[in-house]
Order: C-alpha cells, then sequence, then structure tokens
C-alpha cells in the first residue's frame, strides 16, 4: 500500500461530492449544489470514514428541509442507472451514496414503508445493509415482510440486501435486536442463488450465527445439501465459508461435513522451529510433519498463544497451514514463516514465553514453547 493512502480520501473527497451535489441539483430545482460542496468539504478531511459519511448526510438534511415523501422524490430522481445487473459478484457500487442511507435513516423512521421504498432503490447502487438495521429494530415484522418480498427482486443487490442486513454479528453495523432464527426461511430462500455475491452474504450470515447457534447451522447446511437446489460446487464453496469458525474451533461434526475426520489416524512426527528466540519484527520458521496409518484427508492449523504480560490466559490465535492428503508411504511436510509483529493494532505482542500448537482436524497433535525477545 501507497505511503500516504486513505481510502476515506479515496471513497469520500471532492470530487466524489461534486458529484453527488450535481446528482441532488438535477433532482431538485433550487438545490445550492456549490454551497453543498462549500460546507461537505469545510470539515470532510478531519473526519474518518464512517463519520464522513455522517457528516455529508448532516449536510444533505439541512439542506433538503421538508417532509420525507420530498425528500425520497428527490432522492429516487437523482440516482443514476443500477449497478449492472448481469454482474454476479465484487459490484458494491458508489460508496458516494451511503449517505443516502443515513439521510433516510434519520428522516424516515415515521414512514417505514416508503423508507423500504427508497432503500430498495438506493441498495441498487450502493448496499444498504446498515441503513435497514435501525428499521429492522424499530418496525421488525413490516421489514421481514418486505425482505420476503425481496428474495424474488429482479436486482441481485437487493436480494443480498435480505441476507446482509439481518446478519447477527455484522461487522460495524449497529446490534438488532430480533431473534436470529426469524431470518432463516429468508435464507432459505437465498442459498440457490446464482450470484455469489447473494450466496457470500449468506455463508457469513451462517458464519455469524455459528456463534450462537453452530447446531443450528450445520442442520440447515445438511437440509440445504439434500433438497438439491444449489449446485454441488456452490453449495460446498458456501458450506467451508459458513462454517470456518467452528472448524478454527476444533467442531467435529463441521469438519466432519467438510470431509475431515477428528479421530483419523495421523500423527504429528516432527515440529522443529527455526529462529528461536524470535525478536518482535522478526520471523520465526517453523516445519511439520505428519504421517497416517492409511489415506487421511487433514486440515491442518497452527495454533499460537500470546503472552499477556499479567496472570491471565495467554491469548489464542488459529490460522490456517495448509489441507492436503496424508498418505501411507508418503509422509506430509509443511512449513511456514510467522513475522512476530512490533506495534501492530491488532495483535498486542509482549516479550515473553509464548507457544505454538498444531492442529489436525479439530484435534491437537503436538506443540512447543518459545520465547519473544523485546
Amino acid at each position: 500500500m501507497a505511503k500516504g493512502y486513505s481510502l476515506a480520501d479515496q471513497l469520500f473527497n471532492a470530487e466524489k461530492v461534486a458529484y453527488l451535489g450535481e446528482l441532488v441539483s438535477e433532482a431538485a430545482p433550487g438545490f445550492d449544489a456549490p454551497g453543498f460542496s462549500r460546507d461537505v468539504m469545510a470539515r470532510l478531511h478531519d473526519l474518518e470514514l464512517k463519520a464522513r459519511i455522517n457528516w455529508i448526510a448532516e449536510c444533505l438534511d439541512l439542506a433538503l428541509p421538508g417532509p420525507f415523501d420530498a425528500l425520497a422524490a428527490v432522492i429516487a430522481a437523482a440516482l443514476p442507472a443500477p449497478c449492472d445487473p448481469a454482474l454476479r459478484d465484487d459490484d458494491f457500487g458508489d460508496f458516494i451514496f451511503a449517505p443516502l442511507g443515513e439521510l433516510v435513516v434519520r428522516r424516515g423512521m415515521e414512514t417505514p414503508d416508503r423508507a423500504l421504498d427508497v432503500l430498495e432503490e438506493v441498495t441498487q447502487r450502493f448496499s444498504m445493509e446498515y441503513a435497514i438495521r435501525p428499521f429492522l429494530n424499530a418496525h421488525e415484522d413490516l421489514v421481514l415482510d418486505r425482505l420476503g418480498k425481496w428474495c424474488d427482486h429482479e436486482h441481485y443487490h437487493v436480494r443480498r440486501l435480505v441476507s446482509e442486513g439481518t446478519r447477527p454479528r455484522l461487522p460495524w453495523g449497529i446490534a438488532i435486536a430480533m431473534d436470529p432464527d426469524r431470518a432463516l426461511p429468508l435464507l432459505d430462500r437465498l442459498y440457490d442463488d446464482d450470484t455469489r455475491f447473494v450466496t457470500r452474504s449468506v455463508a457469513n450470515h451462517l458464519n455469524d450465527l455459528s456463534k450462537l447457534m453452530p447446531g443450528t447451522v450445520m442442520q440447515r447446511l445438511a437440509c440445504w445439501d439434500q433438497a438439491g437446489r444449489q449446485a454441488v460446487d456452490e453449495l460446498g464453496w458456501m458450506r467451508k465459508h459458513a462454517l470456518r469458525t467452528l472448524v478454527k474451533q476444533g467442531e467435529p461434526k463441521a469438519l466432519a461435513m467438510l470431509g475431515y475426520l477428528a479421530d483419523a489416524p495421523v500423527r504429528l512426527t516432527d515440529l522443529s522451529l527455526t529462529g528461536v528466540p524470535v525478536a518482535m519484527g522478526d520471523q520465526m520458521r517453523f516445519a511439520v510433519t505428519l504421517e497416517a496409518d492409511e489415506e487421511s484427508p487433514v486440515l491442518v492449523d497452527y495454533v499460537l498463544y500470546f503472552h499477556r504480560g499479567d496472570d491471565g490466559p495467554p491469548r489464542r490465535k488459529v490460522m490456517k497451514l495448509g489441507q492436503a492428503v496424508v498418505r501411507l508411504d508418503r509422509p506430509l511436510r509443511l512449513e511456514k514463516h510467522y513475522r512476530m509483529p512490533r506495534g501492530a493494532s491488532t495483535v498486542k505482542v509482549l516479550p515473553g514465553p509464548h507457544r505454538i500448537e498444531i492442529q489436525v482436524n479439530g484435534r491437537v497433535l503436538g506443540g512447543a514453547d518459545f520465547d519473544v525477545l523485546d
């Protein structure tokens, strides 16, 4: 990534703000597009990404007074053509339309039916999963009824919104009070979608749900498999994606659904570490040898236990090492290096005793201790 790169500046900048202002001015005669741009840019570069969305929405709110129905008409008229409906994935749309969702939340909560009409249109230009969640909290039954209709929508961005907007643990999204199993009938209608953009959302939704209701997730996947409505390869991809948290936890039933047996006759015959003790910022290298009494598919993880510097238990992080088949007459050798981060915001490493363990099909087969130096 280039030095000085800013995602916020790439997504929300003077050019993008001017573009939004021009669209609105074409739909609302009298709207002061240059004044809107000046107001937004006066503070924009002092704000982080989410705050920029809120600030642009606030400026629009002040510049477009009046009843929500009039605002809804302006938004609808201002929108450009939808995202290409012929695409199947990786087309999130233009982030500059995210403030429109925030504006709908600010002004449309008392007229939810009309607000949902607007979100249906806007999400075809940029996903509205964050904007729909306040409406779901305030008008649960009404929103669920609308989501049921959207399951059959012609545009895949709207169908994706059904799954993504109801995710139990949507990253950066507000919590929703709805019982998470109320969304399951919606997923039953979406899992056989022919677009990866939708099926990825369904799989992510199930992964969220696996942290709350693991048995329900595995049962649902089994039912979908038996129904035969989705292509075998696509459902296999969804299954792997949906079970990723349970696999990291070593859940035997989840591993078995992916073809990995917890009691596979596999043993760890060597675990060698080089570059230890390792200084923060440097690399530790390790190699693993597995042998088996019969041909066995294996999913191999390595588990690092990070010293906390207090009396609490070490922090545990599971990472993938590889997946392969161990054959009777051919030991499997896997090698990896791990750089101990210095000053990282996601993984805080302190000097002291650490440990690595090798987990095969959810079962720890061995490990080794090592030290990290300052």
